[in-house]
């Protein structure tokens, strides 16, 4: 049988990187204004659920207009256009946010994370060159940055260029990051090339570092049904909806599951609920359609 399972892109796991290593009065009062809300990469303390909601506060209108009150106190400030810049950005406000990035990178021109939160706009505005020039820059001015080397590897793995993507993943690993995403996509390309069993090993890194979201373990559990291992992959592919039961994938994957076991009505359940949260999902209707006709 032919597998239908998919894991879901965790690419933008985490997203605008802040520069948490900025101290004084500035940084000091913008804390203060927005919650302390400041863009940071994800660290072990983080889960899903709480960077989905600081995510929304920090693109909210409220904390745009607080942004914007501090940076008209301190307009040659870079900090504050990078911050303000990584809110607009969660807001899907993208050429603010390229302009705000840009303003930073003017009045900072060795301001690497404020390099590499322009990548990652550029990227979601489907201009790959110059993501990968930005994310080249910020690795110029800090070898030893590991959001970079996660965001390019990114570009390279979406590219098709999985050697290149594979090698970036592996010098943020190097870099001792707490970043999952580094894990879970170089597990993606182990699971490319049918490496199984490192796959399921960056997976269960990455859900040891984020074990509330859901895309690890969709990953580890294709691993686990291409290793015939139906019990683990069915326990994940359950996990994984029980994190976010809106994810299509999730669904879909459980649903392979019961195919496999022979049970088609539940099959046929599945794969219905995945088609009903993503119509487009083809692994889905081809499961669907395949459980029907043995049926």
């Amino acid at each position: 049988m032919t597998s239908t399972a998919r894991t879901a892109d965790f690419s933008d796991y985490t997203g605008f990187a802040g520069r948490s290593n900025r101290r004084g009065v500035f940084l000091a009062s913008m804390l203060a204004v927005t919650g302390a809300l400041m863009l940071s990469s994800c660290t072990t303390a983080d889960t899903p659920s709480n960077m989905m909601r600081v995510e929304r506060a920090q693109g909210s209108d409220e904390n745009i207009a607080s942004l914007s009150t501090v940076i008209s106190a301190n307009p040659s400030d870079p900090e504050g256009y990078n911050v303000r810049g990584s809110a607009y950005g969660r807001a899907g406000e993208f050429r603010r946010a390229l302009a705000d990035f840009n303003k930073a990178i003017e009045l900072n021109p060795r301001f690497y994370q404020a390099y590499a939160n322009r990548a990652l706009v550029e990227r979601n505005m489907g201009d790959q060159s110059a993501a990968q020039s930005d994310y080249n820059m910020a690795l110029q001015l800090n070898p030893r940055y590991d959001v970079a080397f996660i965001g390019r590897g990114n570009l390279y793995r979406q590219a098709g260029q999985l050697d290149q993507a594979f090698a970036d993943f592996n010098k943020a690993i190097e870099l001792d990051t707490t970043d999952p995403r580094a894990y879970h996509n170089r597990g993606l390309i182990y699971q490319a090339r049918k490496q199984h069993a490192q796959a399921i090993e960056d997976f269960s890194t990455a859900i040891s570092l984020s074990p509330n979201a859901p895309e690890p373990y969709n990953g580890r559990g294709i691993s686990y049904v291409a290793t015939n291992d139906d019990d683990n992959a069915f326990a994940d592919f359950n996990t994984a909806i029980n994190l976010n039961g809106k994810i299509a994938e999730s669904w879909a994957n459980q649903a392979l599951v019961y195919e496999r076991r022979g049970d088609k009505a539940k099959a046929a359940k599945s794969y219905g609920h995945a088609l009903s949260l993503d119509s487009k999902y083809e692994p889905a209707r081809a499961g669907l359609a395949r459980v029907k006709a043995a049926g």
